[in-house]
């Protein structure tokens, strides 16, 4: 899938992706020999001439086909921009995709991608649960616009899922089927093979789109391109860009796709900026260390969680056993469990504050995927926007507690969550 270029070999092999990030995309005889890319802080590029400009905005808007050598030039940073470019292009290699658009948020990349493929009448088949935002924007939103929202929980069967969409009449109208895998917060998996059976089943002759919100796995752990999904969607403030200091979304895809979406990411004006796209350049030399180190982090973590009298229930995908229908799919489409855990304190919301007002090294906040360890409260922070009574049906329970688990030290982390079930 991938149409990588010369430079991403060496003695005829392609090189790691790692190894890609330290460079890929970027010439530093085009700038003065810097090594790093620079920030490109401009709203606007020079023509060479008239001619020239009128041929790049021939192709901006799509007036006429590109030539077979010709490329796309710089016009205005709201349709292109070299630390976009760049960034674009190395997001492609972990996911093998042909093309990538970066958005100033992960909401913006999801939004403007249902906004391309969705249209009145049409219907969007959409895992549960799913981040709070998104679940505002496909339950609120979209229906002012005549889309239809139809919701299948997180672990369904393919056959049930079928099922939802016959007894709903929404086949023929479908139009996209948007996953979350693992659903955030309860770590339940959604089948990207099966949804892209599914998408091919129905549509009434018309193309059903498939698109991953990959967030909580990142590019490293799970690659939804390979098991048949359209598109893979990033919020790329998390493991992406890794440090909690930029926002920031990323949507993957074919080149034909993605040309679509850029389209309605230049009206619509939700690009990303050149000083995050420099940034996330950053994050991503270090992107296979850090999630490395915070999937092994996590295990520590989560062993301990599991033992302790004051946890009722832990969400962990790498503690899922062979008797779990969520086992198969887990080896099928993941290489490892990430470092996201949500577990369920013995007792409810009072319980659950108190353990979150007693650390010390781990953060109160919301997002997820930072250097450091982050915790919060699901039910009453980041899905507190999703009806109650479906809260409770989709495991989002007051007892529940969200972890990020960080690149410190893990018996240090283990050591915060210690003292702070004491407190309950």
């Amino acid at each position: 899938m991938s149409t990588r270029k010369p430079e991403g070999y060496l003695e005829g092999r392609p090189l790691h992706p790692e190894s890609l990030m330290m460079g890929y995309g970027y010439r530093p005889d085009l700038s003065q020999g810097a090594v790093k890319c620079p920030v490109f802080q401009t709203s606007t590029f020079v023509f060479a001439s008239a001619e020239e400009g009128k041929a790049f905005f021939e192709l901006a808007y799509g007036l006429r086909k590109q030539g077979p050598n010709e490329e796309m030039g710089l016009i205005y940073s709201r349709l292109n921009n070299p630390d976009l470019e760049i960034l674009e292009d190395r997001l492609t290699i972990w996911d093998e995709a042909d093309a990538a658009a970066v958005f100033a948020s992960g909401m913006a990349a999801i939004s403007t991608t249902m906004l391309t493929f969705l249209r009145p009448g049409d219907v969007v088949l959409h895992s549960e649960p799913v981040y709070g935002g998104t679940d505002y924007l496909l339950k609120q939103i979209l229906p002012q616009f005549g889309v239809r929202a139809l919701g299948f929980p997180a672990g369904a069967s393919e056959e049930a899922i079928s099922m939802i969409i016959r007894r709903s009449g929404a086949a023929e109208h479908l139009a996209m089927i948007f996953v979350e895998t693992p659903a955030n917060p309860t770590n339940a998996l959604v089948d990207i093979a099966a949804c892209a059976r599914l998408a091919r089943a129905h549509g009434g002759g018309r193309r059903v789109i498939v698109a991953v919100d990959n967030t909580f796995l990142g590019p490293l752990w799970q690659q939804p391109l390979k098991h048949g999904a359209d598109l893979v969607l990033y919020s790329a403030t998390k493991y992406i860009g890794g440090h909690s200091d930029v926002i920031a979304g990323v949507c993957l895809g074919s080149l034909d796709l993605i040309l679509q979406v850029k389209g309605f990411r230049t009206i619509l004006g939700t690009m990303s900026g050149p000083h995050t796209a420099f940034l996330l350049m950053r994050s991503l030399e270090t992107l296979k260390l850090r999630m490395t180190c915070q999937m092994k982090n996590a295990r520590y973590v989560a062993d301990f969680l599991a033992d302790h009298p004051k946890v009722a229930r832990v969400h962990y995908l790498g503690h899922l056993t062979e008797d779990d229908p969520q086992h198969a799919i887990y080896h099928r489409q993941c290489s490892a469990p990430g470092a996201m855990i949500s577990f369920e304190v013995v007792g409810g919301e009072a319980e659950a504050f108190r353990l979150l007002n007693a650390l010390r090294l781990i953060k109160l906040a919301v997002s997820l995927g930072g250097t450091e360890s982050l915790a919060e409260h699901p039910a009453s922070m980041t899905h507190s926007d999703v009806d109650p009574e479906e809260r409770m049906e989709m495991g989002i329970t007051p007892a529940m507690v969200r972890v990020s688990v960080g690149v410190e030290n893990p018996e240090d982390i283990i050591a915060d969550l210690r003292q702070a079930l004491e407190q309950i």
